[in-house]
């Protein structure tokens, strides 16, 4: 039943998707958050075997962007990609399952991205040169608008 649901959420063709499947292991994550690393695998293994592949021209997670940096959510799109490649679900499972751990563990360690550390701060380092930009050829009307959404985000 559950791996319809995902499949629902593929392609046109109902081919899954890589971020139908990381679904599918954050559903399967949140049913049971003792479920270790290799057991979720072994999941996501039974589940997809014998189906359709996911293409290699969606291979992201894009709400994984808003929940951690991207050096620690992409970690497993290796894996991925070469079990699409090699047609290997051990593979492709490994890599969402070690994608999904990273984005969890940053969550426990950090919060989310930016909440803690400015070292995950998007905008560090951007702020100062976006004013003069913005200074430069913005008209003034628009400038005031931007001021006041600013204040009131505050």
């Amino acid at each position: 039943m559950a791996e319809k649901s995902v499949r629902a959420e593929g392609d046109t063709t109902g081919r899954p998707t890589v971020a139908g499947i990381f679904r599918r292991a954050q559903q399967l994550r949140s049913e049971n958050a003792q479920l270790s690393r290799r057991d979720l695998k072994a999941r996501l293994v039974r589940e997809f075997r014998g189906g359709e592949f996911p293409t290699l021209d969606r291979l992201t997670i894009p709400e994984q962007d808003a929940r951690a940096p991207e050096e620690d959510w992409t970690a497993g799109l290796p894996l991925v990609r070469r079990g699409i490649q090699n047609e290997d679900w051990d593979d492709l499972a490994d890599g969402i399952a070690l994608c999904l751990e990273q984005t969890d563990n940053y969550e426990s360690q950090r919060g989310f991205t930016g909440a803690v550390d400015e070292w995950h701060d998007r905008t560090v380092g951007i702020s100062e040169p976006l004013t003069k930009g913005i200074g430069k050829w913005m008209p003034d009307e628009l400038k005031r608008l931007v001021d006041k959404a600013a204040k009131g985000d505050k």
